[in-house]
């Protein structure tokens, strides 16, 4: 088959949606497909575009037998909702002016969404090459923007909504991340037998259980501290500010030490109150490739999941959860919904209230304190992923059901 897929992250960024795209579209060509990846110029989450493709409008190139076709976006930090909309409708145009011609008729065309305006792009690719629309939705936008207090609910998100409904309904196949987007979009009218769940999982060959990286700890100054990570966005939808509260009611426990790896839009405002409420048990590290992720999971003794308290979160799973868990390191997680579910099934995490940092703190000591419970976390988690969220199989799975499109 020859792949199209549109999506505005893709690697060298760093996170969760560019990991899923380029994993699978890297299974895709060994199983002996085409894959053509339609993106933009890396520049999340700094906004700032790596020197080789300054000043470009398109380039082509190859990772891994994967054609990826860079085009111009207007590149901005990820911050500030009016800029970051820019930054995505300067790549809806962008995808189809420089990157259609370029590329012979496909078999199918996969939009990954988020962004809402890139849904836009595939369709009208598809409508142009006279072939199958899929789509993706890895987040329910709007609906997400509403409930993070980001926009409004009024005239623009009801048509957004409208928008996304008629797009629904014009893919052949919709690809969703959980159980409970697909009972989302089934409730508001769309054909359950089109509707698809391909969950995020874990590439083995990056994530599996190691010792800790002793140049790591001497870099960071670590040795003999408990490592408690939190390595991810800082934004809104995480609700950090509770970790730092968990932090400064554990300060007094000298080997303690909390890492917060990344960026994001809420991050300064994460160091001002660090600096402001001298809580001396955390350090900020920033973000890091894909590559060196592995070595901050396996350095740390427990990791952190959270997610604000929000009822459109019981939907999200984050796919963090199984590249740590694939690590063989124990998890404490604040959130609620199928991600609870899974991580309580797993036996790998203890899972507690969303924003609730008593219940936080509480589960942080049992693990550090119960040697027995901590060494079967450990145990359970590798084995779990192995058996249910391999990103091979996952994509062998996605890959049957865009051939029945």
């Amino acid at each position: 088959m020859r792949i199209v897929v549109i999506c505005h992250y893709f690697p060298p960024e760093i996170g969760a949606p560019p990991a899923r795209i380029y994993e699978m579209a890297k299974h895709w060509v060994e199983l002996g497909n085409e894959v053509h990846v339609v993106t933009c110029f890396p520049n999340h989450p700094t906004g700032i575009i790596p020197k080789e493709y300054r000043g470009k409008k398109y380039s082509h190139e190859e990772m891994n037998g994967i054609h990826v076709h860079r085009n111009y976006v207007y590149a901005t930090p990820n911050r500030g909702f009016i800029k970051k909309t820019l930054g995505h409708i300067s790549f809806m145009f962008s995808s189809v002016l420089f990157s259609m011609k370029k590329i012979k008729k496909p078999d199918v065309i996969i939009t990954s969404s988020p962004t809402f305006f890139s849904i836009i792009s595939g369709y009208w690719y598809s409508i142009r090459k006279k072939v199958p629309f899929v789509l993706e939705i890895r987040d329910l936008w709007p609906a997400a923007m509403i409930e993070l207090g980001v926009m409004k609910k009024g005239v623009i998100t009801n048509i957004l909504e409208k928008m996304e409904l008629f797009f629904y309904h014009k893919s052949k196949k919709l690809i969703m991340v959980t159980k409970a987007f697909k009972e989302n979009v089934v409730n508001r009218g769309v054909d359950g037998d089109k509707v698809h769940v391909i969950t995020n999982g874990v590439n083995q060959e990056l994530f599996y259980p190691k010792k800790k990286d002793d140049t790591l700890i001497q870099e960071h100054e670590l040795k003999d501290k408990f490592i408690i990570s939190y390595a991810g966005a800082h934004g809104i939808s995480q609700n950090l500010s509770v970790i730092l509260d968990v932090a400064k009611e554990l300060k007094d426990q000298k080997d303690i030490q909390f890492l917060f790896i990344g960026e994001g839009a809420e991050k300064e405002k994460l160091e001002e109150m660090v600096i402001e409420q001298n809580i001396s048990n955390v350090k900020f590290i920033g973000s890091q490739p894909k590559e060196s992720m592995s070595s901050f999971y396996s350095s740390s003794d427990l990791c952190l999941i959270p997610l604000r308290n929000i009822e459109l979160f019981k939907a999200f799973i984050p796919s963090k959860m199984f590249e740590i868990m694939a690590c063989g390191v124990p998890i404490v997680a604040s959130l609620e919904g199928e991600a609870a579910d899974i991580l309580n099934e797993s036996k790998a995490a203890i899972v507690v209230q969303p924003d609730n940092a008593e219940e936080i703190k509480h589960a942080i000591l049992k693990l550090k304190n119960d040697k027995y419970l901590y060494k079967s976390m450990e145990e359970n988690g590798p084995n779990f992923v192995e058996q249910n969220y391999t990103r091979k199989k996952l994509a062998e799975k996605y890959l049957e059901i865009i051939r029945n499109t």
